[in-house]
């Protein structure tokens, strides 16, 4: 498998680690010759419950016994999209109450850059330097890492980036400004949070100046930082969030939710104004209100913030520098980027998974399940502690 897998499956590096999956279950992967792999990664934030949550499951099976694709978006009313977007009001403040469902979360951020032009009526989009919002034409405009993104321009015009924390770069937000861009914890950057009331500010400069604030919680929401959302930790509110990687459960899906009034505005002049063929899908949309029903109605949230807790007095070593983030949302910084990269693949020999960031070489990606244990917690970082000694002595 392993040799088609490099042969007919287009790669996105030239090191995959190409781990040949056979089952996953709970907090583990196992490879074909069924060795197990503790997940300190939930598939990138994908799985906030673990892998093959029976209630996710059950949610699919049921839906597929009843039906899959039916129409394009926004065509037939649907129970599990219907729903979805209901818990999903439920749980988000005022005046955040209609969503729009898409397929990834690349795509809801596409969406969301085409409401703040056509709410405001000008073109300029404001967003942070090491920022990371998908990889699609217009989610890489406002990609702050030209290294990534220079061999595919020209891009999205228009696009300014300002310093994420940098007060006094607010002043670039203007009145010929559409909207504002940030992730509400900067992910590829390495897990860097607001700070000093930042968020607070730039809600406030968006307000003075008539711009849009959009706020990315692909990474950061659907309780992995102690809130439902990111944003609720900082006293901000968006006008536009968008969603993805957790909101499935392990289903590919992205969101965008703004206002009532705002959203109404993609029905006319033009009509159409962002559409998608599977967006919405019921199957998918079933595993999303089964995973939000399963983290709003449990503990999972505030546990999160006590296994933050457990990691970071566990993960203490003179060769980790510091550990950044919220909840599990983590990222141990090591001393160097060859720290971080034998940390990840000695570690995955040892049968621990961890991956990397985008743009921070030195940091080690920790964002498991919302349900791990705490004995799953012990188990991991021993591993990493045990890594981390041996390098030490070399």
């Amino acid at each position: 498998m392993k040799q088609d897998f490099l042969k007919y499956q287009a790669q996105t590096s030239t090191f995959p680690l190409a781990m040949e999956i056979s089952h996953a279950r709970g907090s583990y992967i196992y490879d074909t010759n069924g060795k197990p792999f503790l997940d300190f990664v939930s598939g990138v934030s994908a799985t906030p419950l673990g892998h093959n949550h029976p209630k996710v499951i059950n949610a699919i099976k049921h839906q597929l016994d009843k039906y899959m694709h039916v129409m394009v978006y926004g065509e037939y009313a649907q129970h599990a999209p219907v729903e979805l977007c209901k818990c999903i009001a439920k749980h988000l403040p005022k005046p955040l109450d209609k969503t729009y469902l898409t397929n990834s979360g690349t795509e809801a951020i596409e969406g969301a850059l085409k409401l703040a032009k056509r709410i405001t009526g000008r073109s300029e989009i404001v967003a942070a330097k090491k920022a990371y919002h998908g990889n699609t034409m217009g989610s890489m405009s406002v990609m702050g890492f030209e290294e990534r993104k220079q061999a595919f321009r020209p891009l999205l015009p228009g696009v300014k980036f300002i310093e994420f924390n940098e007060e006094e770069d607010l002043l670039k937000i203007t009145t010929k400004t559409a909207g504002v861009i940030l992730e509400t914890i900067q992910g590829g950057a390495g897990f860097i949070e607001p700070k000093n009331g930042y968020l607070e500010k730039v809600r406030k400069r968006c307000t003075d100046v008539g711009a849009v604030l959009i706020l990315d919680e692909i990474q950061p929401g659907i309780g992995r930082t102690g809130k439902l959302f990111g944003f609720e930790n900082y006293n901000c509110t968006p006008d536009i969030v968008v969603m993805g990687k957790g909101l499935g459960g392990g289903m590919p899906i992205g969101a965008f939710t703004s206002s009532t009034k705002h959203m109404d505005l993609l029905m006319e002049n033009p009509k159409l104004g962002h559409i998608t063929t599977f967006g919405g899908h019921p199957v998918i949309a079933a595993a999303a209100l089964a995973t939000l029903t399963e983290i709003t109605e449990t503990n999972l949230m505030p546990e999160a913030l006590e296994k933050e807790e457990l990691f970071r007095k566990l993960l203490i070593h003179p060769l980790i520098t510091e550990i950044r983030g919220k909840g599990l949302m983590l990222a141990p910084i090591m001393q160097s980027e060859d720290i971080a990269n034998t940390v990840v693949l000695k570690s995955q020999d040892a049968g621990l998974i961890l991956f990397w960031l985008l743009f921070e070489g030195k940091a080690v990606r920790i964002t498991p399940p919302l349900t791990i244990s705490n004995d799953e917690i012990i188990k991991g970082c021993d591993i990493i502690i045990s890594i981390l000694n041996e390098i030490q002595e070399s």
